[in-house]
């Protein structure tokens, strides 16, 4: 049986996939973002994305390592 993705909630409609990474404590910082990435560890909705500005938008799934991760915006009130 395999886990729901944890989910993280980003401010804005985007959010670059290094920093991504680093707000869901995947990497320590963005070299280690930036090597993840170009080493093609990560994946964005299933398929390999080796561009560390990659627009990601709520509801994306992103994957390094085994771990999943669902974007989502913010709470609305």
């Amino acid at each position: 049986m395999s886990r729901a993705p944890e989910e993280i909630e980003v401010r804005d409609d985007t959010i670059r996939l290094g920093q991504l990474l680093k707000l869901a404590g995947l990497v320590d910082d963005g070299a280690a973002a930036r090597e993840v990435i170009a080493a093609g560890e990560v994946t964005v909705n299933g398929e390999v994305d080796t561009r560390r500005g990659r627009q990601v938008h709520p509801g994306d799934l992103v994957s390094v390592g085994g771990q999943e991760i669902r974007v989502v915006g913010p709470a609305r009130r």
